[in-house]
């Protein structure tokens, strides 16, 4: 038997774990993305903490004990790293985009227009505050010149994922994350009465940085699993939900 308990505590010791503070809007990808990274390293367990890039951000600044931070942007990472929380710079894992979700089934065809019909009068977006796609949202709405027409709609999310939970349910539209379309539980939702993608033209490329942290110390899984996000398998898995490379 004390052989025995060696040889499990032995295991237990060399057992890998990865943590990362994740960005809402990539909840939706991340597990295929582990699957495929936990089939070449065995034994190695990959968790995450989901929010707004924003309080993220804040709790790594703060010592929370993650080994990565992938962000909605770059900016919330490149703090990180001139605070000298970083290994080094961020670097793009992938670039983001937004589209209209709507509730109940309605002609998106006009695009933004449409959230000025008097039949909508709640409209979700996250907290632009904290959630670059909220941010990235509002541009819209200011490039498109019915930010002033439509801003006492607005219900905010926290992050992009309770702002997607607002526009399915409480909402009557919501400007969310695309990649969320593909998650399989919105499969019901992605028809064309009930989601359109949001011209590009009317925001700033939604570029996504991550950083390897230097909580990180010696876990080589950290790194292992960090350069695995630079992969093809990863980026095929990312273009699957909708994210541009």
């Amino acid at each position: 038997m004390r052989v025995l308990w060696i040889l499990c505590l032995t295991i237990g010791l060399y057992a890998g774990e990865v943590r990362i503070a994740l960005a809402a809007n990539m909840s939706y990808a991340i597990t295929p993305i582990i699957e495929a990274f936990t089939q070449v390293h065995k034994g190695v367990s990959v968790h995450y903490t989901v929010g707004g890039s924003g309080k993220l951000a804040t709790q790594v600044l703060h010592g929370a004990p993650f080994d990565l931070f992938l962000s909605a942007n770059t900016a919330y990472p490149e703090t990180i790293f001139k605070k000298g929380k970083a290994v080094e710079p961020p670097r793009i894992y992938a670039r983001g985009a937004l589209a209209l979700l709507s509730r109940k089934p309605r002609n998106l065809w006009g695009g933004v227009e449409v959230l000025t019909q008097k039949d909508i009068a709640k409209i979700a977006i996250a907290n632009p505050c904290t959630a670059p796609y909220g941010k990235a949202a509002v541009e819209v709405l200011d490039h498109a010149g019915l930010y002033e027409k439509v801003r006492h709609k607005f219900v905010y999310g926290e992050s992009i994922a309770q702002t997607v939970a607002y526009a399915t349910n409480a909402a009557d539209i919501g400007i969310v994350a695309l990649s969320a379309l593909y998650a399989p539980q919105m499969t019901k939702w992605r028809t064309a009465e009930h989601y359109k993608e949001v011209d590009s033209s009317l925001y700033t490329p939604i570029d996504q940085g991550m950083v390897l942290l230097k909580n990180v110390q010696d876990n080589s899984d950290a790194k292992a699993f960090y350069d695995f996000l630079g992969s093809k398998r990863v980026k095929a898995i990312l273009k699957r939900y909708g994210y541009r490379l």
